[in-house]
């Protein structure tokens, strides 16, 4: 039975499974990072509180998790099996834009690399990058680390790493993707927004988790 109390417990569950608070998950989504808080669990009447669908939606995608997933979290009440953290490549996202850490299609090779401990995630082929510099702000800041996933899908709002054909490294979001030019929206509006050919861009990976 999915009970209030069980649903709640889910999602503090997977929270807790991608090493973030409650309050971190629902920035994670694009959330007010309130919107899980406990004293949101409740009316001011004491009546129960249930998250809406769209912010399920929202941090099932912001994980990479499906919904079979968060549905095992709810179980019976029990404590859910969290499990441990796996060691994935690390380099900083200023090294990025050398040669050698990457094939053609963006996945992570060659030597160079340290290796960080991270949440399991279903892609084999994640990989972290430590953020430097002011460009990702407000969102992510010097020090933060990002989770890329290059065999994920990418769909129009997605948060991304594009590397151009000049070496460039840049996170951007994915605003539209047409046969000629793809529009990258800046994180931080101080940094101009760009618009590329598909010509230019070597690969383009989603970003698939941080740490907050």
């Amino acid at each position: 039975m999915l009970s209030h109390s069980r649903l709640w417990t889910a999602i503090d569950a997977l929270a807790a499974r991608h090493g973030l608070t409650a309050s971190g998950l629902a920035k994670a989504a694009g959330l007010d990072p309130t919107t899980f808080n406990k004293s949101k669990r409740v009316t001011a009447a004491g009546r129960p509180r249930w998250p809406n669908t769209e912010s399920l939606a929202r941090i099932l995608d912001a994980t990479g998790s499906s919904l079979e997933e968060f549905l095992s979290l709810v179980g019976d009440g029990e404590a859910p099996f969290v499990p441990p953290p796996r060691h994935v490549p690390l380099i900083g996202l200023a090294q990025a834009g050398r040669g050698g850490f990457f094939d053609d299609a963006g996945f992570p090779v060659g030597g160079g690399w340290e290796e960080v401990a991270f949440p399991d995630f279903k892609d084999e082929h994640a990989y972290a990058l430590e953020v430097s510099g002011d460009s990702m702000e407000p969102f992510y800041r010097a020090g933060d680390i990002i989770i890329v996933s290059p065999g994920a899908e990418i769909r129009r709002g997605d948060r991304v790493v594009v590397k151009t054909t000049a070496d460039e490294v840049m996170a951007k979001v994915m605003a539209r993707k047409t046969a000629t030019r793809i529009d990258l929206q800046s994180l931080n509006p101080a940094y101009d927004d760009r618009v590329l050919k598909p010509e230019e861009i070597v690969w383009m990976a989603r970003i698939i988790w941080a740490s907050q």
